[in-house]
């Protein structure tokens, strides 16, 4: 019988790396390796629900995911979301679970109407719900989401305002969910990237997996929630 593990993390954000290097290691297209990636992420959303983890991030692309490669690939990924989010929007898993979705960072301004109005019915079909939470995080990019916190301070408060974590937190674009408890990294290379969620992580643990991100299982997933376990975590004492 699969032993539970006793500690669960609360919130969980995982950086997917690997599908480019997945798809070009099988002799196929980029766009290829982000297909085989949501077909993943579905199944983690999945056992991420049934193992009780309240709060899922997933980071889905950074700002120069969508502004500095190739055309084909940017409209391959696009019309990868749209599928993805129909499914999300139309199967039952959200609702039976109750699971409010977020969509962080700059989608609004890069990608298309159609799109958009996808995503926008999708939050506010699960917005009223509490029990759970799945944030998306779509032309993000942890650098700007500091910057545009110190923007947002500069212009609600003026120049010279004591900023508190309190103040730097209720401005930026994860204003609204909880400091990351388990920061999981797939493919290999052990690092942050654009300073991904850089303030909800300062006591997060890290777990870096050498499986590119397609071949990230539920097995894989299990054996990374099983370490966050055995861990003992300090939050910097």
């Amino acid at each position: 019988m699969e032993k539970e593990p006793t500690n669960i993390p609360n919130h969980v954000a995982i950086i997917p790396d690997g599908n480019r290097r997945w798809a070009r290691g099988k002799g196929m297209k980029p766009w290829e390796g982000h297909e085989a990636g949501a077909q993943n992420f579905e199944k983690l959303i999945e056992y991420s629900l049934k193992k009780g983890i309240n709060c899922l991030s997933i980071w889905g692309s950074s700002t120069d995911n969508l502004t500095k490669r190739p055309i084909s690939e940017k409209r391959a990924l696009l019309d990868i979301y749209r599928r993805y989010f129909e499914r999300l929007l139309n199967g039952k898993e959200i609702y039976e679970n109750e699971v409010k979705v977020n969509i962080i960072g700059r989608w609004e301004e890069q990608f298309p109407e159609a799109l958009k109005s996808l995503l926008y019915e999708i939050i506010e079909k699960t917005k009223q719900y509490k029990k759970k939470v799945l944030n998306f995080m779509l032309a993000y990019s942890g650098t700007d989401e500091i910057l545009e916190a110190v923007r947002r301070i500069n212009e609600k408060y003026g120049e010279g305002t004591k900023i508190t974590p309190e103040i730097l937190k209720e401005n930026l674009m994860t204003a609204k969910i909880p400091a990351v408890d388990y920061l999981v990294r797939t493919g290999g290379e052990p690092h942050n990237s654009t300073g991904f969620m850089m303030w909800d992580i300062a006591d997060a643990q890290y777990y870096f997996s050498p499986e590119l991100f397609p071949d990230f299982t539920e097995e894989k997933y299990e054996e990374a929630l099983e370490e966050y376990a055995r861990r003992q975590r300090r939050f910097g004492g």
